[in-house]
């Protein structure tokens, strides 16, 4: 009988072995992955990016010279700071972006934030790992934490496109996410629609510290795009209140002032 049910546990582990992996592949056939720069069907070979936008992501690669305080792209080799932090000073350590918010890059912002191509955080957190890992395991953070959407806004969209880049990353760095580290507690107008001084009127007192365990001190905080750096400044402030003191922002793209 022991023998008899042995046996039987082996079949059924393989069935359902097989199962998960015809699946797998049935859903690779239905929902195939796309790349994130063009659009195209994305084989198992090529991974996350077709070999045609390879050289194209190269060219939206944010170089040197950067921006010592938020990494945004400088124009000259003699600036150490962008225009908008040396007018109006941050409140996180240091920031980093993948990628200039033009072309590609922006339309693939779209989709990501906007059409439900969610998998597109597969290849932005390896792109930031691969050029950023090391300054991002040295920043010794303890928390990775997403720049949150309003409830309301989070339900129609169906996610929190920050959240998906920020599990990349905390899975990646081996660092606990805490998607409700900080809450939005009113629906905004976008960011993308005022001017800088709006901006900053429009997130005062917008987000409040949420659920983070006692003794934490630095933290990586997730958003998908950086311009003038007013809602990570805003996030900052609220963080800042709840005694954390360094904070290393990261984001996909960032744009010009």
């Amino acid at each position: 009988m022991i023998c008899g049910a042995g046996k039987t546990d082996d079949v059924r582990n393989f069935l359902r072995r097989t199962a998960r992996r015809l699946g797998g592949e049935c859903l690779d056939v239905l929902f195939p992955r796309i790349c994130p720069l063009c659009g195209t069907i994305v084989t198992k070979e090529e991974g996350l990016i077709c070999r045609a936008c390879i050289p194209k992501a190269e060219r939206l690669f944010l170089r040197e010279p950067l921006c010592k305080k938020c990494g945004k792209q400088l124009e000259s080799e003699i600036q150490e700071y962008c225009f908008d932090c040396t007018a109006h000073p941050k409140l996180f350590w240091q920031g980093i972006s993948l990628f200039a918010y033009r072309d590609e890059a922006k339309e693939s912002m779209m989709g990501f934030k906007y059409h439900n191509k969610r998998e597109f955080a597969d290849y932005y957190g390896e792109e930031l790992m691969r050029r950023y890992g090391r300054r991002l395991r040295q920043a010794g953070a303890q928390a990775v934490i997403p720049v949150p959407l309003h409830a309301r806004k989070q339900r129609d969209r169906g996610y929190n496109q920050a959240e998906l880049l920020a599990r990349k990353l905390g899975a990646a760095l081996e660092v606990p996410v805490y998607p409700k580290g900080l809450v939005r507690m009113q629906d905004t107008a976008p960011q993308k629609t005022l001017q800088g001084s709006q901006r900053k009127k429009n997130l005062y007192h917008v987000f409040r510290a949420g659920k983070l365990p006692d003794g934490i001190d630095t933290v990586i905080l997730v958003d998908d795009i950086y311009t003038t750096g007013a809602t990570m400044n805003a996030c900052c402030a609220a963080l800042r209140r709840a005694g954390v003191q360094k904070i290393f922002c990261v984001s996909v793209c960032s744009g010009r002032n």
